[in-house]
């Protein structure tokens, strides 16, 4: 059997190969791989060649979802930014809690016209009652801490420190849940929590207050990813949003009163209802970003949300960030995206 592979091209941009074979009675039987089709010499010949040349609608679809997720990504990244942005313009004329306050109110009121016991019966119902109560409770904490810290630092500052939340989650995932890191990945989580002491440069009195605030927020932060991560193999996430909404909100409305109301101006009104709005669509979006990608995937579009709060920091605030937070924050970046490139390693050699 002798086989003769002839390149023709009909069109522009499009090649379309021919494949003449001869089998032992000198019979040619052509083929095209552009066209509509082989014989079963070619089909024995090359049983994979051909099946290579066309890309599987399933593997299309799954491309397709990701770049979808991402966007949806991007999304509620746009959305967080504008969440603390309100947040901060806020908090120069009330009170932080009163401000946290009205990110959740806002935030419940306006989950709850989609995701509520009516609408999705059995939402109530959880598996973990305790690990919600301990997960809403550090969401608010988080929210909280954050909140206070933004009142002296800038948006750059703060979204800075919170980089370091993959860091620690590495780092307690080893007692907590029993994934260690190796000496390269806690070398990377040495590195990245230097950068934030570039970011935050400690001098010779300490820390400054806003600074303890923010790393706070991120210990948080940190403890409630590991409860969600947690929680995601018994409830589901509209139940998990629910709680985390409404715990958040009860938490806050008894201290009201020894915080003291102060009167808002139909512009601050109409901020908080922006910082809600954000707060809930921006989770929402997060959601739906994971249900048609993994994390690893979504996760290193998350360092993009530097670039949107620096920018809004400048256009909001007039605030530029210093060649101390510039570098830091790529320290904290770099430590970041290897910590998920040794991830991905792990999980190649496990497959």
């Amino acid at each position: 059997m002798r086989t003769t592979i002839r390149t023709t091209t009909s069109r522009p941009r499009k090649r379309i190969v021919t494949f003449q074979i001869r089998d032992r009675s000198g019979g040619p039987h052509a083929c095209h791989a552009g066209g509509a089709f082989y014989s079963r010499a070619a089909r024995s010949i090359w049983p994979r060649r051909f099946s290579d040349l066309h890309v599987s609608p399933l593997a299309a679809s799954d491309r397709r979802s990701r770049l979808i997720a991402i966007g949806l990504m991007c999304g509620a990244l746009c959305c967080f930014t504008a969440l603390d942005t309100s947040a901060k313009w806020l908090g120069r004329g009330i009170d932080p809690l009163q401000t946290v306050w009205l990110r959740y109110a806002i935030a419940v009121a306006l989950v709850s016209i989609f995701i509520n016991p009516v609408t999705r019966p059995g939402i109530l119902r959880t598996k973990k009652p305790l690990l919600q109560a301990v997960r809403s409770l550090l969401l608010f904490l988080s929210t909280a801490f954050n909140f206070f810290a933004l009142k002296d630092l800038q948006l750059a500052q703060t979204t800075s420190i919170q980089f370091a939340t993959p860091l620690l989650v590495a780092l307690l995932a080893g007692p907590l849940l029993g994934e260690w890191v190796g000496p390269r990945r806690m070398i990377a989580i040495a590195v990245g929590f230097l950068g934030v002491l570039i970011v935050t440069r400690p001098g010779l009195n300490g820390l400054p207050v806003a600074a303890w605030w923010s790393f706070a927020g991120t210990i948080c932060y940190a403890f409630y990813q590991i409860m969600t991560r947690t929680l995601a193999a018994y409830d589901s996430s509209q139940t998990t949003m629910f709680y985390s909404n409404m715990a958040g909100l009860v938490l806050i409305t008894p201290l009201l009163p020894a915080i003291g109301w102060t009167a808002m101006s139909p512009q601050q009104w109409l901020v908080a209802g922006l910082m809600g709005l954000t707060a809930a669509f921006g989770h929402w979006l997060l959601i739906l970003a994971h249900r048609r990608a993994p994390a690893p995937v979504l996760s290193p579009f998350i360092y993009m949300q530097i670039v949107w709060m620096t920018l809004s920091g400048y256009l909001v605030f007039g605030d530029e960030p210093d060649r101390y937070t510039v570098i830091g924050a790529g320290v904290v970046i770099m430590s970041g995206l290897y910590l998920l490139y040794r991830e991905r390693a792990r999980a190649g050699d496990a497959d």
